[in-house]
């Protein structure tokens, strides 16, 4: 089979493939991109586009029931899941499409649907539905994403348990939802399924939710969870798993007693893994690490010239806005001529519970290892009057300072559109604005921004 020659083939219209083909493409080169399933990876079809707009339609059912304190009467509350999947899958289609077309109409571009394995370090075959093909090129840009990762737990073969997608397919709410594993995917989708109506029980095996952020984020985001009325059992190690559609038991041990609990469906939430594995890497040399993750240096190449891997296929944080700046180094390396590398990105990341967790850069727990002279400044939503005049004062502002220069070293938002406040932080520390240009700053009243005034001054009680 004679092979097709491009300047460079992409495997993958994730949030890093799909710009980069993009940009190439509109720069000149003559671009092939692969995609398997559906254009826009786990972020479109599967991760933040599904779950956040599910998320919005929990967010109402949530408010509705709340009517009253707000001197609002409005009555029994009901949940279609039939028409938040609708819902769901409109905005899905919507952002899937736009990409789909754009790339489709992109002179120098040509998007081939099937399934792609290396033949050798410059080659990689395509099994489309209608025949297979051979491209070739200088580069060659792994963006396969990751999937739901299923834990070798005795029994959960067995029985019908749901994953990250699947969940989102649900016509019915359960009646009672255990969530295995407490890590943010599963907390998103426990709270969701409880403002839709259903019993939700998480079990985590860490001594307590958050164990990576401050010992009081984890303390304050369970005791959020359990006022919305979810049941969290941390050090909850599962066991075994039995049963059948809508009676399914999971026995785990905590604190050395065994324990069970019993629910109508079981979501399996305990990480991701990498689409390395049916690539076929030993035809390249390329190497991965114990868990299929491919390993990169900082300029996003493998170990083997040519072959550079982007997005949540090559570990480290898998967020969307990660696999974006992946693309923008590529292209700054590629088509604008710059030295563009990994090296200390800040990672901001959000998880859009109710009221969000948000965080960038370091946390009072890792700036006191590193021996760093720091500050504090925290203070209560319920501080913030826009919180409080919306009804909605769950949660803190916390931001490390360093205790010399003032600069702000990171925070912590648990709260009301806790990633806008964080990413306000965020912006001042990219500008290197110290913490008493926040402070003094003329902010709009009443905003959540003005919270960045008055935590600030507890820096001076």
């Amino acid at each position: 089979m004679a092979a097709e020659a491009f300047d460079v083939v992409i495997l993958g219209t994730g949030q890093a493939g799909k710009p980069l083909a993009l940009a190439l493409a509109n720069a000149g080169w003559k671009t092939a991109i692969v995609e398997r399933d559906l254009v826009g990876g786990t972020c479109i079809n599967y991760g933040c586009t599904p779950t956040k707009t599910m998320v919005a339609s929990a967010r109402v059912a949530y408010l509705a029931r709340r009517g009253a304190d707000y001197g609002v009467n409005a009555g029994p509350i009901s949940v279609d899941m039939s028409r938040v999947i609708a819902r769901k899958q409109a905005v899905v289609e919507r952002f899937r499409n736009y990409g789909t077309q754009t790339m489709q109409q992109t002179k120098n571009l040509e998007l081939i649907f099937g399934v792609a394995r290396f033949i050798d370090a410059k080659t990689v075959e395509v099994t489309t539905s209608a025949d297979a093909r051979r491209l070739t090129a200088p580069k060659i840009v792994i963006n396969t994403g990751g999937r739901p990762n299923k834990p070798p737990i005795p029994g959960l073969a067995d029985v019908p348990a749901l994953d990250s997608t699947s969940v989102m397919e649900l016509t019915e709410v359960p009646k009672h939802l255990l969530v295995l594993g407490g890590g943010f995917i599963g907390l998103e989708f426990a709270q969701m399924y409880r403002r839709f109506g259903a019993d939700v029980t998480v079990l985590e095996g860490a001594p307590r939710l958050a164990p990576r952020d401050d010992e009081d984020v984890g303390e304050a985001l369970q005791a959020i969870l359990r006022e919305d009325g979810l049941r969290i059992e941390c050090n909850a190690l599962a066991e075994r798993v039995e049963g059948k559609a809508g009676a399914i038991t999971l026995h785990y041990k905590q604190n050395g007693q065994v324990q069970s609990v019993r629910g109508s469906h079981l979501l399996v939430s305990v990480g991701r893994r990498p689409n390395s594995d049916d690539l076929n890497l030993a035809a390249t040399g390329v190497n991965v690490d114990r868990a299929g993750f491919i390993t990169v240096d900082e300029t996003l190449q493998t170990n083997v010239e040519g072959i550079y891997a982007v997005g949540d296929v090559k570990g480290g944080a898998a967020f969307t806005h990660i696999s974006y700046d992946d693309f923008r180094i590529l292209r700054d390396r590629w088509v604008n001529k710059r030295d563009a590398r990994l090296g200390d990105r800040l990672v901001p990341n959000t998880v859009f519970i109710d009221p969000q967790l948000a965080q960038v850069g370091l946390n009072e727990t890792e700036a006191r290892k590193r021996g760093l002279a720091v500050r504090v400044a925290k203070m209560g939503m319920n501080s913030v009057a826009r919180a409080v005049e919306t009804g909605e004062s769950r949660g803190f502002i916390k931001v490390i300072v360093d205790a010399k220069t003032g600069q702000i070293l990171g925070c912590t938002v648990l709260g009301i559109e806790g990633g806008e406040i964080m990413s306000m932080l965020q912006i001042a520390m990219m500008g290197k604005l110290p913490y008493t240009v926040l402070k003094e700053a003329i902010f709009a009243h009443p905003t959540l921004a003005e919270g960045l005034n008055n935590v600030f001054l507890t820096l001076d009680a």
